[in-house]
């Protein structure tokens, strides 16, 4: 699916050596293209190169289940109302298994009715991390009972680097190329 951005267009021919191995390494990871925030990113490819290794492990890599982490995920861009980022990674959630309602309670900035323990954990986990910048004591050692410590530290992981593809997907104003209406008003 096309995707369009307020940024210069970059092709291959005037980019620089090191663009064109960062995006030779995008291309040939688990992403495939050069999608989402790394329209942005290329254009520095010294961020591009950290930060695409870094995604790759929040996305692909940690302890969280998919359907968890695709949460953590999907709660970000309802933070940031990252339309792009909503785009990419609704249809994600769903097959991993995130239901439509909390899905869109998420969208509508509404806190969902979780069926599901470890989502409401997750949920309340974000929410405190973004409302307060902190996770008071009681919810911490909820969230390492239930994930274990490595988990929580990744998952702290997964809801940093999605905030800063959201910064990035909402400055340069990129998104998905489509008929469908976009997840958030803008005004």
């Amino acid at each position: 699916m096309p995707i369009r951005s307020r940024l210069s267009t970059l092709s291959e021919d005037s980019m620089s050596a090191a663009q064109r191995t960062v995006l030779s390494d995008i291309l040939s990871g688990p992403r495939g293209n050069l999608d989402g925030p790394f329209l942005a990113w290329i254009h520095s490819p010294e961020l591009a190169d950290h930060a695409q290794r870094l995604g790759r492990f929040c996305r692909y890599g940690t302890r969280l289940e998919l359907r968890l982490s695709e949460l953590a995920i999907l709660f970000t861009a309802a933070w940031w109302q990252s339309q792009a980022e909503w785009q990419i990674h609704a249809p994600i959630a769903r097959e991993a298994g995130v239901s439509n309602a909390v899905i869109e309670a998420l969208r509508l900035q509404q806190e969902p009715e979780f069926t599901r323990p470890d989502e409401r954990l997750i949920y309340q986990f974000g929410k405190s991390l973004y409302t307060h910048r902190r996770v008071d004591d009681a919810l911490y050692a909820e969230a390492v009972g239930i994930f274990g410590e490595p988990a929580v530290v990744e998952l702290v992981g997964i809801l940093g680097y999605y905030a800063l593809v959201a910064m990035t997907l909402n400055v340069f104003a990129v998104r998905r190329d489509t008929d469908t209406p976009l997840p958030f008003s803008e005004g």
